[in-house]
Protein backbone atom coordinates (compact mmCIF):
# COMPACT_ATOMS: atom_id res chain seq x y z
CA UNK A 1 0.00 0.00 0.00
CA UNK A 2 2.85 2.55 0.78
CA UNK A 3 4.27 1.85 -2.68
CA UNK A 4 1.20 2.38 -4.06
CA UNK A 5 0.80 5.49 -2.22
CA UNK A 6 4.02 6.71 -3.32
CA UNK A 7 3.96 5.67 -7.03
CA UNK A 8 0.46 7.86 -6.88
CA UNK A 9 2.37 10.91 -5.60
CA UNK A 10 5.24 10.73 -8.10
CA UNK A 11 2.72 10.35 -10.35
CA UNK A 12 0.60 13.47 -10.07
CA UNK A 13 3.66 15.18 -9.49
CA UNK A 14 4.57 14.43 -12.98
CA UNK A 15 1.28 17.03 -13.95
CA UNK A 16 3.87 19.08 -13.24
CA UNK A 17 6.72 18.27 -16.04
CA UNK A 18 4.70 20.41 -18.80
CA UNK A 19 4.92 23.83 -16.58
CA UNK A 20 8.31 23.48 -15.20
CA UNK A 21 8.65 26.94 -14.68
CA UNK A 22 5.74 27.64 -12.51
CA UNK A 23 6.92 24.58 -10.60
CA UNK A 24 10.42 25.84 -10.21
CA UNK A 25 9.58 28.96 -9.35
CA UNK A 26 7.19 28.12 -6.30
CA UNK A 27 9.56 25.42 -4.78
CA UNK A 28 12.39 28.19 -5.01
CA UNK A 29 10.47 31.02 -3.66
CA UNK A 30 9.27 28.63 -0.96
CA UNK A 31 13.01 27.42 0.07
CA UNK A 32 14.23 30.98 -0.05
CA UNK A 33 10.68 32.63 1.93
CA UNK A 34 11.59 29.91 4.91
CA UNK A 35 15.68 31.04 4.81
CA UNK A 36 14.28 34.61 5.70
CA UNK A 37 11.46 33.62 7.98
CA UNK A 38 14.69 31.82 10.33
CA UNK A 39 16.87 34.74 9.36
CA UNK A 40 14.54 37.32 10.99
CA UNK A 41 14.19 35.44 13.99
CA UNK A 42 18.12 35.16 14.15
CA UNK A 43 18.10 38.37 13.70
CA UNK A 44 15.94 39.30 16.75
CA UNK A 45 18.72 37.78 18.68
CA UNK A 46 20.80 39.43 17.71
CA UNK A 47 18.63 42.87 18.28
CA UNK A 48 18.85 41.54 22.20
CA UNK A 49 22.38 40.36 22.66
CA UNK A 50 24.36 42.99 20.73
CA UNK A 51 22.04 45.54 20.86
CA UNK A 52 19.34 46.03 23.52
CA UNK A 53 21.81 44.21 26.26
CA UNK A 54 25.05 45.84 25.33
CA UNK A 55 22.98 48.85 25.09
CA UNK A 56 24.43 49.59 21.84
CA UNK A 57 21.69 52.05 20.12
CA UNK A 58 23.54 52.18 17.03
CA UNK A 59 23.70 48.29 16.27
CA UNK A 60 19.97 48.21 17.60
CA UNK A 61 18.91 50.43 14.54
CA UNK A 62 21.26 48.93 12.34
CA UNK A 63 19.60 45.11 12.87
CA UNK A 64 16.18 46.67 12.81
CA UNK A 65 16.83 48.04 9.41
CA UNK A 66 18.00 44.62 8.47
CA UNK A 67 15.11 42.72 9.41
CA UNK A 68 12.58 45.40 7.95
CA UNK A 69 14.69 45.23 4.79
CA UNK A 70 14.21 40.75 5.17
CA UNK A 71 11.18 40.79 5.91
CA UNK A 72 10.13 43.21 2.53
CA UNK A 73 11.81 40.77 0.54
CA UNK A 74 10.17 38.23 1.99
CA UNK A 75 7.10 39.71 1.48
CA UNK A 76 8.01 39.54 -2.16
CA UNK A 77 8.77 36.18 -2.40
CA UNK A 78 5.63 35.37 -0.79
CA UNK A 79 3.68 36.29 -3.45
CA UNK A 80 5.57 34.87 -6.08
CA UNK A 81 5.04 31.34 -4.75
CA UNK A 82 1.52 31.96 -4.00
CA UNK A 83 1.28 33.41 -7.24
CA UNK A 84 3.03 30.31 -8.95
CA UNK A 85 0.87 28.14 -7.53
CA UNK A 86 -2.35 29.31 -8.10
CA UNK A 87 -1.49 29.33 -11.90
CA UNK A 88 0.27 25.62 -11.71
CA UNK A 89 -2.88 24.33 -9.89
CA UNK A 90 -5.13 25.75 -12.83
CA UNK A 91 -3.06 24.30 -15.58
CA UNK A 92 -3.11 21.15 -14.03
CA UNK A 93 -6.96 20.97 -13.53
CA UNK A 94 -7.06 22.05 -17.39
CA UNK A 95 -4.61 19.30 -18.07
CA UNK A 96 -6.87 16.94 -16.55
CA UNK A 97 -10.12 17.33 -17.68
CA UNK A 98 -8.90 17.39 -21.09
CA UNK A 99 -6.98 14.63 -21.02
CA UNK A 100 -9.90 12.75 -18.76
CA UNK A 101 -12.56 14.05 -21.15
CA UNK A 102 -10.50 13.16 -24.43
CA UNK A 103 -9.77 9.54 -23.08
CA UNK A 104 -13.72 9.01 -21.95
CA UNK A 105 -14.59 10.40 -25.87
CA UNK A 106 -12.28 7.17 -27.10
CA UNK A 107 -13.45 4.32 -24.73
CA UNK A 108 -16.13 2.17 -26.39
CA UNK A 109 -19.16 1.40 -25.23
CA UNK A 110 -18.99 -1.02 -23.48
CA UNK A 111 -17.35 0.97 -20.90
CA UNK A 112 -20.86 3.18 -20.56
CA UNK A 113 -22.14 0.01 -20.07
CA UNK A 114 -20.78 -0.18 -16.87
CA UNK A 115 -20.02 3.29 -15.46
CA UNK A 116 -22.79 5.80 -14.48
CA UNK A 117 -22.61 9.47 -15.51
CA UNK A 118 -22.50 10.36 -11.84
CA UNK A 119 -19.06 8.64 -11.47
CA UNK A 120 -17.35 9.70 -14.55
CA UNK A 121 -18.82 13.40 -13.16
CA UNK A 122 -17.08 12.67 -9.94
CA UNK A 123 -13.76 11.80 -11.71
CA UNK A 124 -13.45 15.05 -13.79
CA UNK A 125 -14.50 17.49 -11.17
CA UNK A 126 -13.82 16.99 -7.51
CA UNK A 127 -10.74 14.56 -7.99
CA UNK A 128 -9.03 16.58 -10.37
CA UNK A 129 -9.43 19.63 -7.89
CA UNK A 130 -8.19 17.60 -5.57
CA UNK A 131 -5.52 15.92 -7.11
CA UNK A 132 -4.45 19.66 -8.35
CA UNK A 133 -4.22 20.46 -4.65
CA UNK A 134 -1.33 17.93 -3.75
CA UNK A 135 0.45 19.11 -6.72
CA UNK A 136 0.53 22.88 -5.54
CA UNK A 137 -0.84 23.86 -2.36
CA UNK A 138 -0.44 20.46 -0.41
CA UNK A 139 3.18 20.44 -1.71
CA UNK A 140 3.74 24.41 -1.05
CA UNK A 141 2.74 23.40 2.30
CA UNK A 142 4.98 20.46 2.70
CA UNK A 143 7.94 21.91 1.45
CA UNK A 144 7.58 24.92 3.86
CA UNK A 145 7.51 22.80 6.87
CA UNK A 146 10.19 20.86 5.57
CA UNK A 147 13.09 23.74 5.00
CA UNK A 148 11.11 25.92 7.80
CA UNK A 149 12.33 22.47 10.49
CA UNK A 150 15.25 22.05 8.53
CA UNK A 151 16.47 25.51 8.46
CA UNK A 152 15.74 26.89 12.18
CA UNK A 153 17.73 23.45 12.88
CA UNK A 154 20.32 24.86 11.67
CA UNK A 155 20.12 28.42 12.99
CA UNK A 156 19.22 26.90 16.55
CA UNK A 157 22.60 24.64 16.38
CA UNK A 158 24.52 27.71 14.91
CA UNK A 159 23.28 28.80 18.73
CA UNK A 160 23.28 25.88 21.03
CA UNK A 161 24.35 22.17 19.84
CA UNK A 162 22.79 21.06 22.85
CA UNK A 163 19.51 22.45 22.59
CA UNK A 164 19.06 21.78 18.98
CA UNK A 165 20.28 18.06 19.52
CA UNK A 166 17.28 18.33 21.73
CA UNK A 167 14.82 19.43 18.99
CA UNK A 168 16.24 17.20 16.27
CA UNK A 169 15.25 14.02 18.67
CA UNK A 170 11.59 15.08 19.36
CA UNK A 171 11.33 15.31 15.28
CA UNK A 172 11.45 12.22 14.79
CA UNK A 173 8.74 11.30 17.50
CA UNK A 174 6.31 14.00 15.51
CA UNK A 175 7.24 11.84 12.39
CA UNK A 176 6.05 8.70 13.81
CA UNK A 177 3.08 10.08 15.55
CA UNK A 178 2.40 11.05 12.13
CA UNK A 179 2.91 8.09 9.76
CA UNK A 180 0.81 6.07 12.47
CA UNK A 181 -2.07 8.37 11.87
CA UNK A 182 -1.88 8.73 7.98
CA UNK A 183 -2.62 4.72 7.22
CA UNK A 184 -5.97 4.93 9.22
CA UNK A 185 -7.40 8.52 7.63
CA UNK A 186 -6.27 7.43 3.99
CA UNK A 187 -8.37 4.67 4.11
CA UNK A 188 -11.47 6.57 5.87
CA UNK A 189 -11.08 8.99 2.93
CA UNK A 190 -10.66 6.44 0.45
CA UNK A 191 -14.43 5.11 1.45
CA UNK A 192 -15.66 8.88 1.51
CA UNK A 193 -14.60 9.12 -2.14
CA UNK A 194 -16.70 6.08 -3.16
CA UNK A 195 -19.58 7.21 -1.45
CA UNK A 196 -18.97 10.65 -3.20
CA UNK A 197 -19.46 9.01 -6.23
CA UNK A 198 -22.87 7.13 -5.80
CA UNK A 199 -23.91 9.66 -4.35
CA UNK A 200 -23.37 11.97 -7.33
CA UNK A 201 -24.87 9.15 -9.44
CA UNK A 202 -27.97 9.63 -7.22
CA UNK A 203 -28.37 12.49 -8.27
CA UNK A 204 -27.46 12.63 -11.79
CA UNK A 205 -30.52 9.66 -11.87
CA UNK A 206 -32.79 11.67 -9.79
CA UNK A 207 -32.51 14.50 -11.90
CA UNK A 208 -32.56 13.26 -15.36
CA UNK A 209 -35.22 10.57 -14.75
CA UNK A 210 -37.49 13.29 -12.46
CA UNK A 211 -40.71 12.53 -14.89
CA UNK A 212 -40.80 8.70 -13.81
CA UNK A 213 -39.62 9.66 -10.42
CA UNK A 214 -43.13 11.63 -9.88
CA UNK A 215 -45.24 9.35 -11.81
CA UNK A 216 -44.38 6.77 -9.74
CA UNK A 217 -44.44 8.23 -6.98
CA UNK A 218 -40.83 7.73 -5.91
CA UNK A 219 -39.84 10.23 -4.08
CA UNK A 220 -40.11 9.36 -0.58
CA UNK A 221 -38.51 5.82 -1.52
CA UNK A 222 -35.51 7.63 -3.49
CA UNK A 223 -34.97 9.61 -0.37
CA UNK A 224 -34.35 6.96 1.75
CA UNK A 225 -31.98 4.91 -0.51
CA UNK A 226 -30.30 8.55 -0.99
CA UNK A 227 -30.33 8.81 3.14
CA UNK A 228 -28.57 5.89 3.59
CA UNK A 229 -26.28 6.62 1.01
CA UNK A 230 -25.29 10.63 2.72
CA UNK A 231 -25.25 8.73 6.18
CA UNK A 232 -22.86 6.21 5.49
CA UNK A 233 -20.88 9.15 4.13
CA UNK A 234 -21.23 11.43 7.06
CA UNK A 235 -19.96 8.12 9.24
CA UNK A 236 -16.86 7.90 7.36
CA UNK A 237 -16.06 11.64 6.89
CA UNK A 238 -16.89 12.08 10.63
CA UNK A 239 -14.13 9.31 11.28
CA UNK A 240 -11.62 10.63 8.85
CA UNK A 241 -12.22 14.14 10.65
CA UNK A 242 -12.13 12.56 14.03
CA UNK A 243 -8.64 11.31 13.06
CA UNK A 244 -7.49 14.25 12.03
CA UNK A 245 -8.92 16.17 14.77
CA UNK A 246 -6.80 13.99 17.30
CA UNK A 247 -3.40 13.74 15.27
CA UNK A 248 -3.51 17.93 15.86
CA UNK A 249 -3.62 17.44 20.14
CA UNK A 250 -1.34 15.05 19.74
CA UNK A 251 1.40 16.75 18.23
CA UNK A 252 0.56 20.00 20.52
CA UNK A 253 1.20 17.70 23.09
CA UNK A 254 4.52 16.73 21.88
CA UNK A 255 5.63 20.49 21.05
CA UNK A 256 4.33 21.80 24.63
CA UNK A 257 6.78 19.05 26.51
CA UNK A 258 9.74 19.89 24.06
CA UNK A 259 8.96 23.54 24.70
CA UNK A 260 8.91 23.16 28.81
CA UNK A 261 12.44 21.22 27.91
CA UNK A 262 13.90 23.64 26.17
CA UNK A 263 13.28 26.58 28.41
CA UNK A 264 14.28 24.46 31.64
CA UNK A 265 17.31 22.99 30.21
CA UNK A 266 17.78 26.72 28.01
CA UNK A 267 17.76 28.44 31.71
CA UNK A 268 20.42 25.92 33.13
CA UNK A 269 22.79 27.13 29.72
CA UNK A 270 22.24 30.83 30.67
CA UNK A 271 23.25 29.52 34.27
CA UNK A 272 26.65 28.27 32.90
CA UNK A 273 27.39 31.11 30.23
CA UNK A 274 26.66 28.91 27.52
CA UNK A 275 23.27 30.59 25.92
CA UNK A 276 22.87 34.45 26.23
CA UNK A 277 18.90 35.11 26.66
CA UNK A 278 18.67 36.98 23.05
CA UNK A 279 19.72 33.24 22.03
CA UNK A 280 17.09 31.49 24.47
CA UNK A 281 14.46 34.22 22.86
CA UNK A 282 15.10 33.07 19.43
CA UNK A 283 15.43 29.14 20.28
CA UNK A 284 11.66 29.88 21.55
CA UNK A 285 10.74 32.08 18.77
CA UNK A 286 12.08 29.14 16.46
CA UNK A 287 10.22 26.61 18.07
CA UNK A 288 7.19 28.73 18.16
CA UNK A 289 8.19 29.02 14.42
CA UNK A 290 7.91 25.13 13.69
CA UNK A 291 4.50 24.71 15.70
CA UNK A 292 2.49 26.07 12.71
CA UNK A 293 3.82 23.69 9.85
CA UNK A 294 4.50 20.80 12.42
CA UNK A 295 0.49 21.18 13.43
CA UNK A 296 -0.26 22.13 9.72
CA UNK A 297 0.69 18.57 8.94
CA UNK A 298 -2.48 17.32 10.54
CA UNK A 299 -4.15 19.14 7.58
CA UNK A 300 -1.88 18.35 4.76
CA UNK A 301 -2.35 14.33 5.57
CA UNK A 302 -5.75 14.58 5.74
CA UNK A 303 -5.98 16.36 2.64
CA UNK A 304 -3.29 14.92 0.99
CA UNK A 305 -5.31 11.07 1.65
CA UNK A 306 -8.00 12.32 -0.04
CA UNK A 307 -5.97 13.80 -2.84
CA UNK A 308 -4.55 10.24 -3.07
CA UNK A 309 -7.46 8.33 -2.98
CA UNK A 310 -9.10 10.55 -5.34
CA UNK A 311 -6.48 10.31 -7.82
CA UNK A 312 -6.27 6.35 -7.79
CA UNK A 313 -9.71 7.04 -9.13
CA UNK A 314 -8.32 9.31 -12.14
CA UNK A 315 -5.53 7.26 -12.84
CA UNK A 316 -8.03 3.79 -12.66
CA UNK A 317 -10.23 5.45 -15.33
CA UNK A 318 -6.85 7.03 -17.63
CA UNK A 319 -5.84 4.11 -17.64
CA UNK A 320 -8.60 1.57 -18.74
CA UNK A 321 -8.34 0.97 -22.49
CA UNK A 322 -10.86 1.21 -24.66
CA UNK A 323 -12.10 -2.85 -26.05
CA UNK A 324 -11.50 -1.43 -29.26
CA UNK A 325 -8.25 -1.22 -30.35
CA UNK A 326 -7.11 1.06 -33.71
CA UNK A 327 -5.54 -1.28 -36.14
CA UNK A 328 -1.49 0.17 -37.12
CA UNK A 329 -1.56 1.86 -39.90
CA UNK A 330 -5.47 2.36 -40.03
CA UNK A 331 -6.74 4.37 -42.72
CA UNK A 332 -7.37 8.06 -41.42
CA UNK A 333 -10.05 8.68 -44.37
CA UNK A 334 -12.37 6.60 -46.08
CA UNK A 335 -15.31 6.81 -49.17
CA UNK A 336 -17.56 4.22 -48.97
CA UNK A 337 -19.98 2.67 -52.17
CA UNK A 338 -22.26 1.05 -49.37
CA UNK A 339 -21.77 -2.30 -49.71
CA UNK A 340 -21.52 -4.06 -46.30
CA UNK A 341 -20.63 -7.56 -45.39
CA UNK A 342 -21.47 -9.58 -42.00
CA UNK A 343 -18.99 -13.06 -42.22
CA UNK A 344 -19.82 -15.80 -39.85
CA UNK A 345 -20.14 -13.04 -36.98
CA UNK A 346 -20.55 -13.88 -33.34
CA UNK A 347 -21.35 -11.81 -30.42
CA UNK A 348 -22.18 -11.45 -26.94
CA UNK A 349 -22.25 -8.59 -24.10
CA UNK A 350 -21.94 -11.31 -21.70
CA UNK A 351 -19.81 -13.97 -21.98
CA UNK A 352 -22.02 -17.65 -22.42
CA UNK A 353 -24.82 -15.70 -23.21
CA UNK A 354 -24.98 -14.59 -27.34
CA UNK A 355 -26.67 -11.98 -29.42
CA UNK A 356 -25.64 -13.08 -32.33
CA UNK A 357 -24.65 -16.74 -33.73
CA UNK A 358 -22.54 -17.15 -37.08
CA UNK A 359 -24.47 -14.16 -38.44
CA UNK A 360 -23.88 -13.93 -42.12
CA UNK A 361 -25.44 -10.59 -43.96
CA UNK A 362 -25.00 -8.74 -47.22
CA UNK A 363 -26.31 -5.79 -48.04
CA UNK A 364 -25.80 -4.02 -51.61
CA UNK A 365 -24.88 -0.35 -52.67
CA UNK A 366 -27.65 1.95 -52.33
CA UNK A 367 -30.07 -1.17 -50.93
CA UNK A 368 -32.18 -0.34 -47.78
CA UNK A 369 -32.78 -3.07 -45.72
CA UNK A 370 -34.98 -3.21 -42.81
CA UNK A 371 -34.59 -5.07 -39.95
CA UNK A 372 -37.54 -6.55 -38.05
CA UNK A 373 -38.21 -8.86 -35.15
CA UNK A 374 -38.46 -9.23 -31.29
CA UNK A 375 -36.63 -7.46 -28.50
CA UNK A 376 -33.76 -8.89 -27.33
CA UNK A 377 -33.54 -10.47 -30.95
CA UNK A 378 -30.31 -8.72 -32.02
CA UNK A 379 -31.23 -5.77 -34.30
CA UNK A 380 -29.93 -3.08 -32.69
CA UNK A 381 -26.83 -5.40 -32.05
CA UNK A 382 -26.43 -5.53 -35.70
CA UNK A 383 -26.54 -1.58 -35.57
CA UNK A 384 -23.91 -1.37 -33.00
CA UNK A 385 -21.57 -3.81 -35.06
CA UNK A 386 -21.71 -2.17 -38.15
CA UNK A 387 -21.39 1.66 -36.55
CA UNK A 388 -18.06 -0.19 -34.73
CA UNK A 389 -19.41 0.83 -31.16
CA UNK A 390 -18.70 -2.61 -30.37
CA UNK A 391 -16.63 -5.23 -32.60
CA UNK A 392 -17.69 -8.99 -32.93
CA UNK A 393 -15.98 -11.15 -31.03
CA UNK A 394 -15.69 -13.71 -33.63
CA UNK A 395 -15.77 -13.42 -37.82
CA UNK A 396 -15.56 -10.00 -39.66
CA UNK A 397 -17.10 -6.94 -41.17
CA UNK A 398 -16.40 -5.77 -44.69
CA UNK A 399 -16.93 -1.99 -46.17
CA UNK A 400 -16.50 -2.53 -49.79
CA UNK A 401 -14.58 -5.75 -49.74
CA UNK A 402 -12.28 -3.76 -47.08
CA UNK A 403 -11.92 -5.32 -43.58
CA UNK A 404 -13.73 -2.50 -41.56
CA UNK A 405 -11.14 -2.91 -39.17
CA UNK A 406 -8.56 -0.93 -41.87
CA UNK A 407 -10.19 2.18 -41.42
CA UNK A 408 -9.91 3.90 -37.80
CA UNK A 409 -13.01 4.54 -36.09
CA UNK A 410 -13.41 8.20 -36.48
CA UNK A 411 -12.84 7.58 -40.27
CA UNK A 412 -15.34 4.84 -40.13
CA UNK A 413 -18.28 6.55 -38.40
CA UNK A 414 -18.11 9.89 -40.31
CA UNK A 415 -19.27 7.96 -43.29
CA UNK A 416 -21.96 6.25 -41.36
CA UNK A 417 -25.23 8.29 -40.24
CA UNK A 418 -27.12 7.05 -37.33
CA UNK A 419 -30.76 8.30 -36.68
CA UNK A 420 -32.10 7.29 -32.96
CA UNK A 421 -35.73 5.91 -31.96
CA UNK A 422 -35.08 8.98 -28.95
CA UNK A 423 -32.84 11.56 -31.27
CA UNK A 424 -30.51 13.53 -28.98
CA UNK A 425 -30.15 17.20 -28.97
CA UNK A 426 -27.66 19.25 -27.24
CA UNK A 427 -28.09 22.28 -25.07
CA UNK A 428 -28.50 25.42 -27.71
CA UNK A 429 -30.12 26.50 -30.76
CA UNK A 430 -32.07 24.11 -33.97
CA UNK A 431 -28.61 25.77 -35.95
CA UNK A 432 -26.73 24.63 -33.56
CA UNK A 433 -27.97 21.22 -33.74
CA UNK A 434 -28.16 20.82 -36.83
CA UNK A 435 -24.48 21.98 -37.57
CA UNK A 436 -23.59 19.14 -35.66
CA UNK A 437 -23.92 16.77 -39.00
CA UNK A 438 -21.40 19.46 -40.36
CA UNK A 439 -19.50 22.33 -38.66
CA UNK A 440 -17.87 23.13 -42.02
CA UNK A 441 -21.49 24.01 -43.65
CA UNK A 442 -22.49 27.11 -45.04
CA UNK A 443 -25.82 28.36 -43.97
CA UNK A 444 -27.79 27.88 -47.19
CA UNK A 445 -26.59 23.97 -47.14
CA UNK A 446 -28.06 23.92 -43.91
CA UNK A 447 -31.93 25.01 -45.15
CA UNK A 448 -31.40 23.15 -47.83
CA UNK A 449 -30.90 20.52 -45.43
CA UNK A 450 -34.03 21.42 -43.86
CA UNK A 451 -36.04 21.87 -47.14
CA UNK A 452 -34.87 18.34 -48.03
CA UNK A 453 -35.99 16.51 -44.50
CA UNK A 454 -39.20 18.33 -44.45
CA UNK A 455 -38.14 20.43 -40.98
CA UNK A 456 -38.03 23.92 -42.63
CA UNK A 457 -41.21 25.01 -42.23
CA UNK A 458 -41.40 23.33 -38.91
CA UNK A 459 -38.40 25.65 -37.81
CA UNK A 460 -39.75 28.95 -39.18
CA UNK A 461 -42.67 28.53 -37.36
CA UNK A 462 -40.43 27.76 -33.77
CA UNK A 463 -40.97 32.09 -32.14
CA UNK A 464 -36.35 32.40 -32.92
CA UNK A 465 -36.54 30.11 -36.27
CA UNK A 466 -32.85 29.05 -36.66
CA UNK A 467 -31.87 30.61 -33.26
CA UNK A 468 -34.97 28.64 -30.98
CA UNK A 469 -33.29 27.53 -27.97
CA UNK A 470 -33.57 23.99 -27.84
CA UNK A 471 -33.54 23.36 -24.02
CA UNK A 472 -31.04 20.35 -22.36
CA UNK A 473 -32.00 17.33 -24.42
CA UNK A 474 -34.09 19.20 -26.55
CA UNK A 475 -36.69 19.63 -23.36
CA UNK A 476 -38.26 22.47 -25.28
CA UNK A 477 -39.50 20.97 -28.61
CA UNK A 478 -41.79 18.04 -28.74
CA UNK A 479 -40.60 14.75 -29.75
CA UNK A 480 -41.72 14.99 -33.63
CA UNK A 481 -39.70 18.30 -33.50
CA UNK A 482 -36.43 16.90 -32.16
CA UNK A 483 -36.70 14.11 -34.55
CA UNK A 484 -36.94 16.27 -37.68
CA UNK A 485 -34.28 18.60 -36.37
CA UNK A 486 -32.26 15.09 -35.86
CA UNK A 487 -32.82 13.75 -39.77
CA UNK A 488 -32.05 17.41 -40.90
CA UNK A 489 -28.60 16.90 -39.32
CA UNK A 490 -28.52 13.17 -40.99
CA UNK A 491 -28.78 15.02 -43.70
CA UNK A 492 -26.34 17.75 -43.65
CA UNK A 493 -23.89 14.96 -42.30
CA UNK A 494 -24.41 13.19 -46.27
CA UNK A 495 -23.35 9.41 -44.93
CA UNK A 496 -22.60 7.06 -47.13
CA UNK A 497 -24.52 4.38 -44.72
CA UNK A 498 -27.86 5.17 -42.87
CA UNK A 499 -28.60 3.44 -40.10
CA UNK A 500 -32.15 4.31 -38.52
CA UNK A 501 -32.95 2.26 -34.93
CA UNK A 502 -36.60 2.79 -34.69
CA UNK A 503 -36.44 6.53 -35.64
CA UNK A 504 -40.52 6.84 -35.60
CA UNK A 505 -41.52 4.14 -33.11
CA UNK A 506 -42.34 6.78 -30.35
CA UNK A 507 -44.23 9.80 -32.44
CA UNK A 508 -47.92 9.36 -33.16
CA UNK A 509 -48.96 8.36 -36.48
CA UNK A 510 -49.80 11.97 -37.83
CA UNK A 511 -46.30 13.17 -37.00
CA UNK A 512 -44.70 10.19 -38.70
CA UNK A 513 -46.60 11.03 -42.05
CA UNK A 514 -44.80 14.20 -42.49
CA UNK A 515 -41.61 12.73 -40.89
CA UNK A 516 -41.57 9.84 -43.13
CA UNK A 517 -40.77 12.27 -46.00
CA UNK A 518 -37.48 13.70 -44.59
CA UNK A 519 -36.98 9.93 -43.83
CA UNK A 520 -37.07 9.45 -48.00
CA UNK A 521 -35.14 11.94 -48.86
CA UNK A 522 -32.67 10.38 -46.63
CA UNK A 523 -32.77 6.99 -47.57
CA UNK A 524 -31.92 8.55 -51.69
CA UNK A 525 -29.40 6.69 -53.29
CA UNK A 526 -27.55 5.45 -50.22
CA UNK A 527 -27.25 2.29 -48.74
CA UNK A 528 -29.91 2.03 -45.56
CA UNK A 529 -30.60 -0.41 -42.52
CA UNK A 530 -33.90 0.81 -40.44
CA UNK A 531 -34.46 -1.27 -37.90
CA UNK A 532 -38.06 -0.85 -37.31
CA UNK A 533 -40.76 -1.00 -35.19
CA UNK A 534 -43.56 -0.34 -37.22
CA UNK A 535 -43.91 -2.62 -39.95
CA UNK A 536 -46.17 0.01 -41.98
CA UNK A 537 -42.99 2.68 -42.37
CA UNK A 538 -40.83 -0.15 -44.19
CA UNK A 539 -43.55 -1.42 -46.78
CA UNK A 540 -41.40 -0.29 -49.68
CA UNK A 541 -37.73 -1.58 -48.59
CA UNK A 542 -35.65 -3.46 -50.92
CA UNK A 543 -35.37 -6.43 -48.71
CA UNK A 544 -36.64 -7.03 -44.92
CA UNK A 545 -34.89 -9.36 -42.92
CA UNK A 546 -36.80 -11.26 -39.77
CA UNK A 547 -33.64 -11.31 -37.11
CA UNK A 548 -34.50 -13.83 -34.07
CA UNK A 549 -31.77 -15.48 -31.48
CA UNK A 550 -29.06 -13.64 -33.29
CA UNK A 551 -30.61 -14.90 -36.93
CA UNK A 552 -31.81 -14.26 -39.80
CA UNK A 553 -35.49 -16.39 -40.00
CA UNK A 554 -36.94 -14.97 -43.11
CA UNK A 555 -35.65 -12.71 -45.72
CA UNK A 556 -37.79 -10.79 -48.73
CA UNK A 557 -39.76 -7.92 -49.60
CA UNK A 558 -42.67 -7.29 -48.02
CA UNK A 559 -45.06 -9.17 -50.59
CA UNK A 560 -43.03 -11.68 -50.71
CA UNK A 561 -42.89 -12.30 -46.51
CA UNK A 562 -46.61 -11.91 -46.21
CA UNK A 563 -47.55 -14.82 -48.62
CA UNK A 564 -45.17 -16.90 -46.80
CA UNK A 565 -47.44 -16.42 -44.06
CA UNK A 566 -44.56 -16.88 -41.06
CA UNK A 567 -43.60 -14.19 -38.38
CA UNK A 568 -43.32 -11.38 -40.49
CA UNK A 569 -46.97 -12.38 -41.41
CA UNK A 570 -48.65 -12.89 -37.67
CA UNK A 571 -46.56 -9.16 -37.03
CA UNK A 572 -47.66 -7.65 -39.65
CA UNK A 573 -51.41 -8.54 -39.51
CA UNK A 574 -51.11 -7.82 -35.67
CA UNK A 575 -49.95 -4.87 -35.57
CA UNK A 576 -52.43 -3.54 -38.25
CA UNK A 577 -55.54 -4.98 -36.61
CA UNK A 578 -54.33 -2.59 -33.54
CA UNK A 579 -53.61 0.44 -35.71
CA UNK A 580 -57.10 0.10 -37.65
CA UNK A 581 -58.78 -0.79 -33.87
CA UNK A 582 -57.36 2.64 -33.02
CA UNK A 583 -58.23 4.68 -35.53
CA UNK A 584 -61.62 3.79 -35.76
CA UNK A 585 -61.73 4.52 -31.77
CA UNK A 586 -60.26 7.98 -32.43
CA UNK A 587 -63.03 9.01 -34.97
CA UNK A 588 -65.78 7.38 -32.84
Amino acid sequence: MKEKNTGTIIRILKLTRPHWKLFAGFTSAIMFTAFLDSLGTYITKLIIDDGILAENLDKVIYYCKLYGIVYLVNSISFFIFIYCAGRLGEWIQYDLREKLFNHIQELSFSFFDKSSTGWLLSRITSDTEKMADLATWMLLDAIWAFFNITIALVFMAMINTKLALIMAIILPLLVFTASKFKTHILGEYRKARKMNSKITAAYNESFTGVKIVKALTREKMNLRNFGGLTGEMYRTSFRAAWLSALFLPAVQLIITLALGAILWFGGWQIQLGELTIGGLRAFIGFITFMLWPIQDLARVFSGMQQSIAGAERVFDLLDTPSDIEEKDGALKQANFKGEVRFENVNFWYKENNPVLNNFNLTIKPGETVAIVGPTGGGKTTIANLLSRYYEPVEGNIYMDECDYRDYTQKALQSRIGVVLQKPHLFSGTVRENIEYGNPDAAFEEIVQAAKAAHSYNMIMSLPDQWKEMVGEEGTLLSQGQKQLISLTRAILANPDILIMDEATSSIDTLTEKNIQHGIEALLADRTSIIIAHRLSTIKDADRILVVENGKITEEGNHNKLLTNKKHYYELYTSQFRKERTAEIVMLK
